[in-house]
């Protein structure tokens, strides 16, 4: 079975997109900002659950001190996020720019529910920076240590597989 993004995240990701669906309905300065920070967020999104977090979901594995049937899998997946890291990080910024005007529009028109809409994001995009990344390359090192597990450069990973042009 071919790992995929933990449950949990994928949950969080869909209110998110639930959420920014719902904001971006608004007239004016905020469905315009709501609109713009989607625009930026859904490819970011589809980079996270191809790559940099299906591996997350080794930890329970790793912890019991198995070593996980999808380890080589999880290695390319994290392999390629080292790869990616600074433009994913440059993502982020991108993103909270846009949340941030997003945060402005809708503290300037007293909506409450889309100011905790974007502080929510930010701290979100925040923990994905500074722990969830830094998780997955710590575990993929974890991987390579423990198991002498190497990645397959000729194993294509969901995202080599989007991103790959002629």
């Amino acid at each position: 079975m071919p790992l995929s993004t933990p449950q949990a995240f994928k949950l969080e990701h869909e209110e998110i997109r639930d959420a920014l669906i719902h904001a971006s309905r608004e007239e004016g300065a905020i469905g315009e900002a709501a609109r713009r920070v989607a625009r930026i967020l859904e490819p970011h999104v589809e980079k996270e659950e191809a790559f940099a977090l299906p591996p997350l979901g080794l930890f329970e594995e790793v912890a019991r001190g198995e070593r996980p049937a999808a380890a080589g899998e999880a290695l390319d997946m994290i392999e390629h996020l080292r790869g990616e890291l600074d433009n994913m990080l440059a993502e982020h910024r991108m993103i909270v720019a846009a949340l941030e005007e997003f945060l402005q529009a809708a503290r300037a028109h007293g909506r409450v529910e889309h100011v905790e809409l974007a502080s929510k994001l930010i701290a979100h995009i925040r923990v994905e920076g500074h722990v969830l990344y830094p998780a997955a390359l710590v575990l993929g090192d974890y991987l390579k240590l423990r198991y002498g597990i190497a990645a397959d450069p000729l194993r294509r990973t969901p995202a080599r597989s989007s991103t790959t042009t002629a």
